[in-house]
């Protein structure tokens, strides 16, 4: 038994397995079409959990917040250096969450100023948190010799400051392309 997919595009009809490929790859453009934000917009309200780059404000939030958590559990020596590393973690991380409240009330009104404003924000945070990793995996490889529970835990806070890092250097260039299609 044998069966046979015919579609329609544009005006030619096509059979066979041509014909399901075609019409597959319609029905993801068309689900696509209706899911996508138009890139001359801002979104607001629940928007902002399904639409880059603003689906990256939560796990910015929680990589940040166990950057600052991790620090703070440990003695901090130097004070100079982790006190930059704190003050990074900790402003990222409330300037990200008012960030967040600005976008899903609906604040900027999708306007092209507030798009310049978030590709700014998130692009002095990467420069923040690639600062505040060097520093953080500087100190860590200097105290290596001392307390093995200390360095894991300072471990571990370098590898989240660097996906913080990562995390937020990816919505600062999507925002740059979502600012220049305003």
């Amino acid at each position: 038994m044998q069966v046979m997919i015919t579609a329609t595009i544009g005006q030619k009809r096509r059979t066979g397995p041509a014909a399901c490929l075609l019409s597959v790859q319609k029905e993801k453009a068309e689900m696509a079409a209706t899911t996508a934000q138009p890139l001359g917009t801002l979104p607001s309200g629940v928007e902002i959990c399904t639409t880059a780059p603003d689906i990256f404000y939560l796990p910015e939030l929680v990589f940040g917040g166990l950057v600052w958590i991790l620090v703070a559990s440990t003695h901090v020596f130097p004070p100079n250096p982790l006190g930059w590393v704190m003050f990074v973690s900790v402003f990222c991380f409330i300037m990200t969450f008012l960030w967040l409240i600005i976008f899903a009330t609906g604040v900027h009104k999708s306007s092209s100023g507030w798009a310049a404003a978030d590709f700014i924000y998130h692009f002095l945070a990467v420069l923040f948190y690639l600062s505040a990793g060097v520093d953080l995996a500087y100190i860590t490889f200097q105290n290596k010799e001392n307390d093995t529970r200390v360095y894991k835990i300072d471990i571990s806070a370098v590898v989240f400051a660097f996906a913080s890092t990562l995390l937020y250097f990816i919505h600062a260039i999507l925002s740059a392309i979502r600012w220049k299609h305003f």
